[in-house]
Formats: C-alpha cells, sequence, structure tokens
C-alpha cells in the first residue's frame, strides 16, 4: 500500500533538538507514511529558561517557528500552535505570584496571536488547566487565563488546542459553555489527549484528539469518525518514546486500514477533512 495516498496527521506533536531526538524523530514519523504535523511549543525551560518574561516566551516561538521551518524541509508540512503550557503557569504563578504571572501570561497570549494574524501559526495551546493535582487558586488563575485566549481566539477566529487533567463528559460541556461565553465558537476548541467521548464531544462541538493508541482508536470508532489523532510525542531522551512515539499516528492508523477497520474515506475524514473543519485549513499532501 503506498502511504503516499493518504494525509496522515499528527495533531499534537513536540519535537525538541537540545533535550530530544530533534528531526532523527521527525524522520521516523515520515518514513512511517505521516505527511503533517501540529507542532506545539514546550515549556521555556526546555530551551534553559524560564517563563517568568515575556521575552522568553518571544524566544520560545520565535524558536519553534524556525524549527517548523527546518521541519517542512524534510517534506512534511508543518501547523504551529502556541502558548502559554499550564505547567508552565503554574510555575510562574509559584515563582512571581498571581498578578504580574497573569499579566506576562496575557501579553505571551496576545504574542501568539500576532503570529497567528500573520499566518506564522494557526492556532493557541497547549492552553488549560493543569493535569496534576493543584490548588483552587491554581485553577481559578488558570480558568482567567483560558478565559483570556478563548476571548481573544474569538477575535481572531482561530483553533485552540486544550490540555486539562483527564474529563469525563462533563468536562466536555465545562468548556464549550466557556468557550461560548467567550466569544468563541466551541467548535474551534481541540480537546488534546481527550478520552473517545465521540458522541459527547460532538453535542458540545469541541473536537477530540485522541492518543494514537490501538485500543484508544478502536473505541473511539464505535461512537463515529469525527475525531482527530495525536502522539503527543514530547522528544526527551529521558522519556523516550513518551506519550506515544513519533510514527504512532501513521502506523496505527495504516494498520486500522489493511486490517478493514477503518476504509480510505475514514483516513481523509479523520486526518483532512475534521483538521479543516477545526482549524478552518486546507490540508494538502
Amino acid at each position: 500500500m503506498a502511504t503516499a495516498t493518504f494525509p496522515l496527521t499528527d495533531n499534537h506533536i513536540h519535537i525538541d533538538e537540545l533535550n530530544g531526538y530533534g528531526l532523527d524523530a521527525v524522520k521516523k514519523f515520515k518514513r512511517a507514511g505521516g505527511n503533517t504535523i501540529f507542532l506545539v511549543n514546550k515549556l521555556t525551560k526546555d530551551m534553559g529558561s524560564s517563563g517568568v518574561t515575556l521575552e522568553n516566551f518571544h524566544r520560545l516561538y520565535e524558536k519553534t517557528l524556525a524549527l517548523g521551518e527546518r521541519i517542512e524541509e524534510l517534506g512534511i508540512k508543518v501547523f504551529t500552535v502556541l502558548g502559554v503550557h499550564p505547567a508552565e503557569f503554574h510555575f510562574m504563578l509559584e515563582e512571581i505570584g498571581r498578578v504580574e504571572a497573569l499579566q506576562i501570561a496575557k501579553d505571551a497570549v496576545d504574542l501568539a496571536c500576532g503570529f497567528i494574524e500573520d499566518n506564522k501559526a494557526v492556532a493557541l495551546g497547549e492552553l488549560g488547566r493543569p493535569h496534576y493535582e493543584v490548588s483552587k487558586d491554581v485553577i481559578d488563575a488558570c480558568h482567567e487565563l483560558l478565559f483570556y485566549a478563548f476571548k481573544k481566539a474569538g477575535e481572531i477566529d482561530c483553533a485552540v488546542q486544550l490540555h486539562t487533567e483527564s474529563i469525563g463528559e462533563s468536562g466536555f460541556y465545562e468548556f464549550s459553555e466557556l468557550a461560548e461565553k467567550a466569544g468563541l465558537s466551541s467548535n474551534r476548541v481541540v480537546k488534546h489527549f481527550s478520552p473517545p467521548f465521540i458522541e459527547v464531544a460532538s453535542k458540545t462541538g469541541i473536537m477530540p484528539s485522541l492518543i494514537s493508541k490501538r485500543v484508544n482508536i478502536l473505541e473511539a470508532l464505535k461512537e463515529g469518525k469525527r475525531f482527530l489523532m495525536e502522539s503527543d510525542y514530547i522528544d526527551d531522551r529521558r522519556r523516550s518514546g513518551a506519550v506515544v512515539g513519533p510514527k504512532s499516528v501513521p502506523r496505527v492508523t495504516l494498520n486500522l486500514l489493511r486490517e478493514g477497520f477503518i476504509s480510505e474515506e475514514d483516513v481523509y475524514i479523520i486526518h483532512k477533512e475534521n483538521i479543516e473543519e477545526v482549524y478552518g485549513i486546507d490540508i494538502e499532501f
């Protein structure tokens, strides 16, 4: 089967030339048949600084965009996602307090929006709240930042990749309502690291993005095809292969296709049409 026939998109991947395998990881993705990635910036500490100044976020964004250009030289289409990771924001809250941390983080969102308006990036993210237990004060600050990001995304009509703890069905309604309250259509919200709750996601408008594990995708397919696939590969030599490896999205997709669990039309829906719907872009391969 000629893999180049199909769009194969990793909706959420990190590439790190300093701490990880860098372009070698991208080459693995390409050899497995992948052709499109959504490159999400890491934390400022991954480049040896900390998110307590806007300048550090500017450096992080610029480095991520430059990395995207080098990846495209390998023949991979790159869409860049820029934002303030909740773990980074939590660190900022601890280091400099709520008032200053919120101001810098909001300014970093504004900066990311500028890159999106200049067509250098396509979405805000990953934004939300930490995936680990934190205090109510931290959650409240995260919600203030997320509401601000949703509001800005609504103003410039872009998507937001959402990072949270594991959520149940009620979580989809919570974030859908928050987005709509901020003036952002819930159809522009992507739940990164989503559970395979395809029906409830469709009801709320949120687009679920699933970790590319065979059992996960098979569970999702019981409820429909309205989902995206991601590796959430963090590209850290200390955690090799986490969350799943860079080959996972094309490999799992093509294996399911060969085994008859999905059709060629399904591949186009998951890896092209759903992507185009939520991000408002065209996928070419």
